[in-house]
Formats: C-alpha cells, structure tokens, sequence
C-alpha cells in the first residue's frame, strides 16, 4: 500500500511539474507579479494605518500638553493655535498679571526638528518683530 501511494504521489508530481513546464512563462510571471503586488499592497496599507496612528496619537498630545506635569505655566494661560506654533501662553492672565507672553512649538517623537515655516517665525519672535494691533470693526 505505501508503495502505491508513494507512486501515485510522484505521478502527480511529475503531472504538476510537466503542466508547470508547459505553462507560457509570461502567465507564469503575471502570477508572481499579482502575488507580489497583494503582498506588497498589504505591507503599504500597513505602513499608512501607523503613519496615521502616530499623527493622530501626536495632534492630540499637543492638546493635552498644557495638563502636563512638566508644563510650566498655568494651564488656563495657554491657547492652543496649531500652526505654525502649538500655543500662546499669556503667563500670568488667569491670576490678573502679565509676567509674559510666550510662543510654544510642541515637539513629539525622535527628530523634534522645527520645520523651515517654524524656524521663520522663531527668527522673527527672537527679533522682536512682534507687535500689537487693534482693528475696529466699522460694520
């Protein structure tokens, strides 16, 4: 009985392997190909779900950061704007004083590198370009 199982075995390997050899080498490559191209698209899917994870995981760190213990101003103090820097923190405001007026950039992660549009404005704060103005509203 083993016996007979192990030829029909090989049987129906050697009728695989002569289809196999018969088989246009370009169908045989547009399988590889598609089998390549699903693998691959499932590794790319991937990839994106935890590029986005990671973003969304640090858009709401930057809001949660002024309820930090290492914040070291008055939670109150601080407005979230985004961009092009996290916060403004008017330090002092909620206790009736202005110590300061401070820029912060929230950095998360393992570059923590300012953009070029980040740079700018901490070149101009670091400047003193900054100013005050009033507009009155005529309508």
């Amino acid at each position: 009985m083993k016996g007979r199982v192990e030829s029909r075995a090989k049987d129906l390997y050697e009728a695989w392997q002569t289809r196999e050899m018969e088989r246009p080498v370009s169908e045989k490559t547009d399988t590889l190909f598609r089998n390549w191209k699903l693998d691959e698209e499932k590794k790319i899917r991937q990839d994106a779900v935890k590029k986005s994870e990671a973003v969304i995981c640090g858009k709401v760190t930057e809001h949660l950061i002024p309820y930090f213990p290492d914040f070291e101003y008055n939670p109150k103090d601080a407005r979230f704007l985004g961009t092009p820097v996290d916060f403004i923190v008017f330090d002092g405001l909620s206790e009736g004083e202005m110590n300061k007026v401070v820029f912060v950039e929230v950095k998360s992660g393992k570059t923590g590198a300012l953009s070029r549009r980040e740079k700018l404005v901490r070149e101009c704060i670091n400047r003193g370009r900054v100013s005050y103005e009033i507009i009155h509203n005529r309508g």
